[in-house]
């Protein structure tokens, strides 16, 4: 009776756990897909270098990506400001605004356009940043599945969800 009701305990603790388990092989694939951008590479974010460029290099851009801007301590700061401001050069009225220590890193959660300047005077000068940012694509199909790949996928994800349910309802003891 005791073993049963030790069982019972396990398996009711399994089926708690599942929700988590799942939500985390969702989230797994964003967080690993996620990539740090140094702003303007080695140059970092200071005056006289070209953003836009920059921007071309590097897109396109996600969410769950993050900015990373190197600066000097007490010469530059970072303002996240809307498109009029971006396009004024105005931190007046800032979304975020960052000045403290050498760095800043920003993670871009959302899609839509993402607009940095910097109101030490040198947005003016260009130290200024508009991005665009999208959702991640779904991953390719491996090359050897691609003739078959619109039914096989849904099986395939289908099978993984039915084994990791069996896996928490009925663990193996050895």
């Amino acid at each position: 009776m005791a073993g049963m009701q030790r069982q019972e305990k396990l398996r009711g603790g399994a089926v708690a756990a599942l929700p988590f388990l799942l939500l985390l092989i969702m989230v797994s694939h964003q967080l690993v897909s996620a990539d740090r951008f140094s702003v303007g590479d080695s140059k970092g974010w200071n005056p006289n270098v070209n953003y836009t460029v920059w921007v071309e290099k590097h897109k396109p851009f996600h969410v769950g990506d993050w900015l990373v801007f190197y600066y000097q301590s007490g010469m530059a700061d970072v303002v996240q400001v809307d498109e009029a401001g971006y396009n004024k050069c105005d931190a007046s009225n800032p979304i975020s605004n960052y000045s403290k220590g050498r760095s800043y890193a920003f993670e871009l959660n959302h899609t839509g356009r993402y607009y940095f300047i910097c109101s030490r005077g040198y947005c003016y000068g260009g130290m200024r940043l508009a991005i665009a940012v999208e959702h991640l694509p779904p991953p390719s199909p491996p090359p050897s599945s691609l003739k078959d790949s619109s039914a096989a996928a849904p099986c395939r994800l289908l099978a993984l969800t039915a084994s990791l349910l069996a896996a928490a309802l009925f663990p193996f003891h050895l």
